[in-house]
């Protein structure tokens, strides 16, 4: 069987797509100067690709770099620790940056990226997520830009996993256990 048959859909590529989209000129109103996309690995992948892209047809021109942060490890839930891995390269002192992610749960990964780059001096952190699960904030942290608002599900697909599998899935979906 594959996988794909034990994935439920919860968000199709088109509701990803229109979604993302819509977001895209949701940040471009913001009118951001200096922008600085800061996409936090592995799971915000595919979101940030398509954002980035997004972003530039609403006429922004953002430069682009990666965090990886991991609170997770191997498991499902997080440990409580968050771990730089690899930390961005430019300089963002005085710039407005977006960071981007994949979900927003507990809050702790995004929260300690928010504070870091606050630090560096960035003239400003906006969080945009494509998926927020309120219910399940450790820390007070708020999106700026979410796609979209998620039931307690542990979520794959587009970008997320669970021990590294269904990244590569173009859907978020939840795997079935039958």
């Amino acid at each position: 069987m594959s996988r794909e048959r034990r994935v439920r859909v919860l968000y199709d590529e088109q509701s990803i797509a229109k979604r993302t989209q819509e977001l895209a000129k949701d940040i471009a109103v913001q009118e951001p100067t200096d922008l600085l996309v800061v996409a936090v690995l592995r799971g915000s992948f595919m979101f940030a690709a398509d954002l980035i892209r997004a972003l530039h047809r609403e006429k922004l021109e953002p430069q682009v770099e990666f965090m990886h942060l991991s609170s997770y490890l191997k498991g499902t839930t997080s440990t409580g620790t968050v771990t730089i891995l690899k930390d961005v390269d430019s300089n963002v002192e005085g710039r407005d940056v977006l960071l981007v992610d994949d979900i927003l749960e507990s809050g702790r990964t995004l929260a300690f990226a928010k504070d870091l780059l606050t630090a560096r001096g960035a003239k400003s952190v906006k969080l945009c997520v494509m998926l927020e699960k309120p219910g399940k904030r450790q820390v007070q942290i708020q999106a700026d830009f979410v796609g979209f608002e998620c039931p307690d599900y542990f979520v794959v697909g587009y970008g997320m996993d669970v021990a590294h599998s269904y990244r590569e899935l173009p859907f978020i979906g939840v795997v079935e256990t039958n």
